[in-house]
């Protein structure tokens, strides 16, 4: 089987529970684009999505072109863990890139849900990964005048009256425990495993997160659809999934210094081009996130494979005789293996990348 440089990703789109999907519709070239229950695209997953009444369908994983054939891509990187994933990363977390990415388009706001940590997932649930994750927000659709999301409670309920708010179905109290937070594009949140949340309509944005589709839907209506009791408690029942909850307090200090991710400076990578930090191990063990700024050609290794999206501009990169031109949103797979690429945008471009965990850190 070849070994390419860099693997462009074809479309995923997963079926969801809230409605959406325009933006990716328009991305894809469809000719009349609508928002429906396909607001998901999943880039180079090996993660397989559980939806309710689906369950006979295999949903997730993504394909990609080899050698002009379709190869799942959790068979790709199977066929060669050392060079599609790196020899550390094999031998600590095997043939799998132990990281989901995706993009979302939501076109409502997405049900109030909370994931678990890693150590509750770990502990109760028989699952390696619980499910921090975090956003890149890409674009905000003109006709949303201000976009938001919740995170954390500003005000904690008691365990027995988020109880009563989620066995009665009152959103209005559930919702009076957030705040709106206005995202902008450019912004990057970290959402921990545990903290409440939820996506605001109309943030068109990466998705950055552990590899599980675990998730406790505690708001079981959006979009005239009702969430089936298997969709809401991970079919453990409410007072199981109370314990998921982080409910300390999550102020405007906290969500500035915990949740919040500026870019640090990370290298230059020409006279004006360079890479930043977005997320790195001081704030998950659970996956890095960088954004690379071509002003310029340039050329660039990494020590690790990484999934990428233009998020501004075009360019072409290069691997040897292989050319890969690319436009904004498109996506793509660098393997471990690829060495060094040579990166000439027209004139300017952005690339977010997202690693998978640091093997190498506890």
């Amino acid at each position: 089987m070849n070994h390419p440089k860099v693997i462009p990703l074809p479309p995923n789109r997963v079926w969801r529970t809230y409605l959406g999907g325009r933006t990716l519709d328009r991305l894809a070239g469809a000719a009349t684009p609508h928002d429906g229950h396909f607001p998901e695209d999943w880039l180079a997953s090996t993660t397989r999505a559980t939806n309710a009444g689906r369950a006979e369908l295999v949903e997730g994983i993504s394909p990609v072109s080899i050698d002009g054939r379709s190869v799942a891509f959790d068979a790709l990187l199977a066929s060669d863990p050392a060079y599609f994933l790196g020899e550390a990363h094999a031998a600590r977390f095997g043939t799998h890139p132990h990281l989901l990415v995706k993009l979302l388009d939501p076109a409502i706001r997405l049900h109030f849900q909370v994931h678990p940590s890693a150590a509750f997932a770990r502990a109760f649930l028989g699952s390696p990964s619980g499910k921090t994750e975090a956003y890149h927000v890409l674009a905000t659709r003109p006709e949303v005048a201000a976009p938001y999301l919740y995170l954390g409670f500003q005000r904690p309920p008691s365990r027995d009256a988020l109880r009563r708010m989620i066995e009665t179905q009152d959103l209005a109290a559930i919702e009076s425990c957030f705040d709106r937070i206005p995202v902008k594009p450019g912004d990057t949140y970290l959402v921990p495993g545990g903290v409440p949340h939820a996506l605001g309509e109309g943030v068109f944005l990466v998705e950055i997160q552990e590899p599980s589709d675990l998730v406790v839907r505690f708001e079981f209506e959006r979009g005239g659809y009702v969430l089936p009791e298997s969709a809401r408690f991970m079919n453990r029942g409410l007072e199981f999934c109370l314990d998921v909850f982080d409910v300390a307090p999550w102020p405007a200090g906290r969500l500035a210094t915990e949740a919040a991710c500026p870019p640090r400076r990370r290298r230059a990578l020409g006279p004006d081009s360079y890479q930043d930090d977005l997320i790195g191990p001081e704030r998950t063990p659970c996956f890095r996130v960088r954004k690379s700024y071509f002003r310029g050609p340039a050329r660039k290794a990494e020590t690790s494979a990484y999934i990428g999206i233009v998020t501004s501009g075009r360019l072409t990169i290069g691997a040897g005789e292989e050319r890969y031109q690319l436009e904004p949103y498109r996506t793509f797979f660098v393997p471990a293996g690829a060495a060094t690429l040579s990166y000439q945008p027209e004139p300017t471009a952005e690339v977010l990348e997202c690693f998978p965990p640091d093997p190498h850190v506890p």
